[in-house]
């Protein structure tokens, strides 16, 4: 009888755990290449039987049928502003920090925007489903914790690159300096004095724009939950994050790096573990491609049509003229560049499935993190044409690596484009070094989903798991750093030098008085 009620038990317990997690996605980034990676993960765990619901701005490209989907658009006004900041962003040179510049004034609309969807009805009615954990895609939505705080949940980030100085803060994980370039600096290691003078400039710029970055967003907050002084501040939410995912392998990508056990590496999130069917044009396409195809995308958020008209002739020009296939992301298919037999254009490409494809045998690339992910995990060699934010650091690395060659979009020429594709498709040493960093890639003990899967119901089970939190996370940068330590030790030193030294004029006085009474009766006698 005991044995019965014994497997009766187990199989509730079983049973009990099989049921899932309600766990909310909000991601509200307005970039289709940031969502790809947030649906990615909340794919991986409704695959594993939790409850998802998300909420995003746009329709996602990443799908699964068991995903609660609550799409919230932006109005009119914001897409046709971020439109033109776009355009405008496409036809010059950009660095990191001026992106994130831009992001503080004629862009913050992409901030407002993420505001404005807390406000809506539909996601107001979130507030009346019991969740369990909320996963919250970043970008620059910090005051979009109030709504875990609101929940009573705890909160997973998710972030698309490496760690950047604001998710080493909230892990408490140390930022090196010395020898981690940060998302503005482009360097190879070991740097040099040069570069870690520049990496340290860059970083306290960074610092400077994340201060005015938290009077925006601490303001966004108060107005959206009030002022009321039992709130947490944006801080105090920030230090009660259960964990961080980023997007990232270190060990093959580098630089090594310090890593608290509160971040963890998804790199390669999206990528499929075995590609879907094709779409029959583009299959019949590369399967018709003996000589191999060629990928061209400029990301999801920047239009062909944004890149100057004489750049894009150059590059039609030049892609024309191949001998290899070219698939071509175009937005406006009435409205494309020229027409050759080499090239097919799509407004929307799975690029994953195109770069698995045997006969891809280079990717025309911004250099997006999501892209040259994607092209190294395949063994794809690529030519980079960045244009804003972290794509110009992430080209040069890429280059410096010697997985293809990077061109300034605004200066090429037929010349210029035409010899780095012959390059890079000629010569074996690019797709010998991308294929061994694949090989690399993909040599870790949990694969990326696995990972999600893994640390998710970790949260999950330990409510929170707050004992996963350094104690860094909790302590002021004077408590950090030791400097109250060393202001007394210092103090101290000072203080015992200052006695020291009267004692020793002291001693020098009584030393040279008694040496003076010696003179005396010497003179008396």
């Amino acid at each position: 009888m005991w044995s019965v009620r014994s497997v009766s038990v187990l199989l509730l317990a079983v049973i009990a755990s099989a049921q899932g997690a309600n766990i909310l996605g909000l991601f509200s980034s307005h970039s289709q290449s940031h969502l790809i990676i947030h649906m990615s993960v909340a794919k991986a765990l409704a695959e594993a039987g939790h409850n998802v619901t998300v909420v995003s701005m746009m329709q996602p490209k990443v799908m699964h049928k068991d995903i609660h989907l609550i799409v919230v658009p932006a109005t009119e006004e914001q897409e046709r502003i971020m439109d033109e900041q776009l355009t405008t962003m496409a036809g010059q040179k950009n660095s990191a920090i001026s992106t994130v510049s831009r992001l503080l004034s004629g862009m913050d609309v992409m901030i407002k925007a993420q505001a404005d969807l807390l406000s809506h009805p539909s996601f107001q009615r979130i507030y009346e489903t019991k969740f369990d954990l909320m996963i919250m895609g970043y970008f620059l939505n910090d005051f979009q914790l109030g709504v875990a705080h609101k929940l009573k949940v705890p909160v997973i980030i998710d972030w698309m690159t490496a760690p950047i100085p604001l998710m080493d803060e909230i892990t408490g994980n140390p930022s090196e300096l010395s020898y981690v370039p940060n998302i503005a600096t482009s360097a190879t290691q070991p740097m040099s004095l040069l570069k870690r003078a520049e990496n340290l400039a860059k970083h306290l710029i960074i610092q400077y724009m994340k201060i005015l970055f938290d009077i925006k967003v601490s303001r966004i907050y108060e107005d959206i939950f009030g002022k009321d002084e039992i709130l947490p501040t944006i801080s105090e939410l920030r230090r009660n994050v259960s964990m961080v995912f980023v997007n990232c392998h270190l060990i093959s990508e580098g630089p090594i790096r310090p890593m608290v056990p509160g971040l963890v590496e998804i790199g390669g999130i999206q990528v499929k573990d075995k590609a879907d069917p094709l779409r029959k044009d583009i299959a019949e396409f590369l399967a018709k491609s003996p000589q191999g195809a060629i990928l061209l995308s400029l990301g999801s958020n920047i239009k062909g049509t944004a890149v100057k008209p004489e750049l894009i002739k150059t590059i039609f020009k030049v892609l024309s003229g191949l001998k290899q296939n070219v698939i071509w992301k175009w937005e406006e298919l009435d409205n494309t560049p020229g027409n050759a037999s080499n090239i097919l254009y799509n407004k929307w490409l799975p690029q994953d499935d195109i770069l698995a494809h045997p006969n891809t045998k280079l990717f025309i690339t911004h250099a997006g993190k999501g892209g040259i992910t994607e092209s190294q995990y395949h063994g794809v060699p690529m030519v980079a044409l960045p244009i804003f934010g972290d794509q110009p650091g992430n080209a040069e690395v890429m280059q410096s690596a010697g997985y293809g060659l990077s061109l300034d979009l605004l200066s090429i020429t037929e010349e210029s484009l035409g010899e780095a594709l012959k390059e890079v498709l000629e010569n074996e040493k690019y797709t010998k070094a991308v294929r061994k960093f694949s090989s690399l890639y993909r040599d870790r003990p949990l694969t990326a989903k696995q990972s999600v899967l893994y640390w998710t119901e970790y949260i999950l089970r330990h409510h929170g798991a707050s004992h996963l939190q350094s104690p860094a996370v909790h302590m002021n940068f004077v408590e950090l750093y030791n400097l109250d330590l060393y202001v007394i030790l210092l103090s101290i030193l000072f203080l015992l030098l200052i006695i020291l030294r009267l004692v020793l004029k002291a001693m020098w006085r009584k030393l040279r008085g008694k040496r003076e009474n010696h003179s005396k009766k010497l003179k008396t006698h």
